[in-house]
């Protein structure tokens, strides 16, 4: 598995209310965090992607805006930005800048798009980008449409799939949410 460097102390807990860092130059967080001048300004983001159609960001000066308006439904089509916003989240690391990555609640539609950079631009597989990533923020869950379009998107990259829609109890699911289900089921 080839991860990006590690950001943080071991000692440090992954933050879900704050601005979760996934590489060096790359956070997740929630509306509310992403417009949050402290933590901006303590983290050094000098790019925000809203990935939302609900959020309104307060702009700040020296921080450029990106929009990317998709709604939290599976039926949203999300692949067609994987790659513009990986890119961009790339082209902001390369000027040694820093991006924020936000939703609504930085769960599903902003850990959708981080987790196909992280395949683009670190060479993960979606199952790797996906343990990371959540190792990173804990409350990520892409919608089960989001996971369709980033399976689809790692076949794209690399010709094969680490991850498969599988059928559950509760429906059609992403395989490596299988065991979660069966420990929710009564016995």
């Amino acid at each position: 598995m080839t991860t990006p460097p590690c950001p943080l102390p071991a000692t440090l807990q992954p933050s879900i209310h704050g601005l979760s860092q996934i590489t060096s130059s790359l956070f997740l967080s929630n509306g509310a965090a992403a417009n949050n001048k402290f933590l901006l300004s303590a983290n050094h983001i000098t790019t925000i992607i809203n990935v939302s159609v609900e959020v309104v960001n307060t702009v700040y000066e020296d921080i450029e805006y990106v929009h990317v308006p998709v709604a939290d439904s599976p039926s949203s089509c999300l692949y067609s930005f994987f790659d513009s916003v990986a890119d961009h989240i790339h082209s902001v690391e390369m000027k040694q800048g820093r991006t924020l990555l936000h939703c609504v609640a930085g769960v599903s539609r902003s850990a959708a798009l981080c987790l196909a950079y992280l395949m683009k631009y670190h060479s993960m597989s979606l199952l790797d980008a996906h343990t990371w990533t959540k190792s990173c923020r804990p409350i990520i869950r892409p919608n089960n449409g989001f996971w369709e379009q980033l399976i689809n998107y790692e076949f794209k990259l690399f010709s094969k799939n680490t991850v498969q829609m599988i059928n559950s109890p509760v429906g059609v699911i992403p395989d490596i949410y299988e065991k979660d289900v069966h420990l929710m089921m009564p016995v």
